[in-house]
């Protein structure tokens, strides 16, 4: 999944209102920030197969340091807990905990059974598989997409044009990458783990924009 987990992010702001929405988009999309670092250093592995699933060619072989369960239960401890010593903003901390481990959940909706449940080569491995069908993909990375931008629109009002434009060319930059990926397979494992960094751009974007907006009767 991938805009599925920045709608997620978009709709948290509404739970904690004080915690940036750079922060949001970090702790949703954190196992896929920290995928490709572990891609690269070569702890993990991925193969390209074309035609594997209707809407994605990944055959992910082994990454249970940023897609088991378990380690998102852990690496959401961190993250929620780092937040909380820096802010002592509890409903944030625990906002962002939740959204780290949402990423497998929402994952296991769209991988096929690929996704363990703690590291070792023991671990069951689960998947419903909604990726053998593009037009579920859409349907559901799309509603969960809007629906999220919904609720932060709800929750929050522009200070400013930054407010206002920078968040709506957010929100189309995403959707035209969402798209763009759909496209042909990625030329190597490299490649797809060089672009997949990326992911790390939309972090402080989300941040700027955030800072110039502000939250509208906020529930705390």
């Amino acid at each position: 999944m991938f805009l599925g987990h920045y709608g997620l992010a978009f709709a948290a702001k509404r739970a904690a209102p004080r915690t940036s929405l750079g922060a949001l988009t970090f702790a949703a999309q954190f196992c896929d920030e920290l995928w490709p670092i572990l891609l690269l250093l070569g702890v993990e592995h991925v193969r390209i197969v074309p035609g594997l699933m209707a809407a994605s060619p990944l055959d992910f072989t082994y990454y249970p340091f940023s897609h088991s369960l378990l380690m998102a239960i852990i690496w959401g401890s961190v993250v929620g807990g780092i937040c909380y010593l820096l802010s002592r903003y509890k409903r944030g901390a625990w906002v962002l905990a939740i959204l780290v481990v949402s990423h497998w959940f929402l994952d296991l909706v769209m991988h096929r059974p690929d996704l363990p449940l703690w590291p070792g080569a023991n671990s069951p491995k689960f998947g419903w598989g909604l990726w053998n069908s593009v037009a579920g993909t859409y349907l559901i990375e799309l509603a969960i997409y809007g629906i999220g931008i919904a609720f932060y629109l709800r929750a929050t009002r522009a200070l400013d044009k930054i407010g206002s434009w920078g968040l709506w060319t957010y929100i189309i930059v995403l959707a035209v990458i969402y798209v763009a990926s759909n496209g042909s397979p990625p030329p190597s494992e490299s490649a797809l783990a060089w672009t997949s960094l990326g992911l790390w751009l939309l972090v402080p974007w989300t941040w700027w924009v955030d800072k110039h907006r502000t939250t509208v009767n906020p529930v705390e």
